[in-house]
């Protein structure tokens, strides 16, 4: 028998959700308005070694220098600026994301990600970016030296590339320049706004906050929503709020759900996932189809031609399959009922699919 050790231990790690204990607020739902955004910036990478975007296939690279040329000072007439055929330069896009109550002066990390057809940005310099966020303000302005995780090297028609070299990142690359409000500090209530809908884990939810500060704190607005009453000063808001996210809460069992991936034939299930008494034959069947050149070759001097054929064998194996029967109650027993099977991964997208049709597998089938 041969055993599948990565297998196993996705299993084990499946086996432990079983033993899972109460999870903390903080880990289950998070508070409306605290939020990251998004930046993004277009800009220019100088100081490549002959790994920049070919200007004749990338016009607007050849746009962008001419017009920064133009704001420090130095104007190129028409004809030059046609003829400009630079290969240190790149036009990149750069993107950021901005965390909920950065202010100006503080600094984040950004990724810089060739646009045009440049073939590695190893070495490159991000000149002066502004970062803008989708109201279309500038919230931050970017500029470094690049760090790109992968390396490459080419010469007489080989080459040999390692990772990616058309991406790279700055480590505290762009400085914050305006601040972002944030609600935190606004009206009487606050929100908390759970990862995933559920009734019972809002209900839950509302029973611990309620239990650990005064009845009527908090309140469900739905399945995901809830409201709670909080300190007016910011101070004992901000303790208030740190005190209800440590508040450990016993989450509800979630719902039974099977992922197919049908392209990597990867099966992932979670510890929900239960099957009723049920009997699956499985086999195998295999086609191989060669072929092999047939010369028929004339005499000599008869005058005729000589002509190939191909003559075709066709073998077809099947594999008898044995009528198991499966049945389990927990996710431990349906793997091993699956596995009784004998079946790849790729079999069991069939087998699987086939027992949600007949109504033993008691779990919701999603196909990505």
């Amino acid at each position: 028998m041969v055993f599948n050790y990565a297998k196993y231990l996705i299993l084990a790690l499946c086996f432990m959700a079983d033993f899972a204990h109460a999870e903390r607020i903080r880990d289950m739902a998070s508070i409306q308005g605290v939020r990251e955004n998004q930046l993004i910036g277009y800009g220019i990478v100088v100081g490549l070694d002959g790994t920049g975007d070919l200007t004749a296939q990338t016009p607007f690279t050849t746009q962008s220098i001419v017009s920064m040329l133009q704001q420090l000072g130095v104007t190129l007439s028409p004809a030059i600026a046609a003829s400009l055929q630079l290969k240190n330069v790149a036009a990149v896009m750069v993107t950021a994301s901005m965390p909920a109550f950065v202010r100006p002066g503080q600094t984040l990390d950004v990724t810089v990600s060739s646009l045009g057809n440049a073939k590695s940005l190893r070495g490159g310099t991000l000149l002066l970016t502004p970062l803008k966020g989708g109201d279309g303000q500038v919230y931050a302005m970017a500029q470094g030296n690049l760090l790109v995780g992968g390396v490459g090297a080419s010469a007489g028609g080989a080459s040999v590339q390692v990772n990616h070299l058309s991406v790279g990142r700055i480590s505290a690359g762009a400085t914050i320049e305006r601040a972002i409000p944030s609600p935190l500090g606004q009206g009487q209530y606050i929100a908390l706004e759970l990862n995933a809908t559920d009734f019972t884990t809002a209900s839950r939810v509302v029973d611990a906050i309620n239990k650990n500060f005064l009845p009527g704190t908090a309140s469900a607005l739905d399945g995901r929503m809830i409201q709670v009453k909080a300190p007016v000063n910011v101070d004992e808001r901000v303790s208030f709020l740190g005190q209800i996210q440590d508040i450990e809460v016993d989450a509800a069992r979630t719902a039974a759900k099977v992922i197919l991936n049908a392209r990597t034939g990867s099966i992932v299930m979670n510890q929900s996932v239960t099957i009723e008494n049920c009997a699956v034959a499985h086999g195998s069947l295999s086609v191989v189809i060669s072929s092999e050149p047939s010369v028929s070759q004339p005499a000599a001097f008869s005058g005729g031609t000589t002509t190939v054929t191909q003559k075709s064998n066709i073998d077809i194996n099947a594999e008898k399959g044995a009528l198991i029967t499966l049945k389990g109650a927990s996710l431990g027993e349906v793997v091993k009922a699956l596995n009784a099977v004998g079946a790849t991964p790729q079999d069991l997208l069939a087998i699987l699919q086939a027992m949600k049709a007949a109504g033993t597998l008691k779990a919701e089938l999603e196909i990505i």
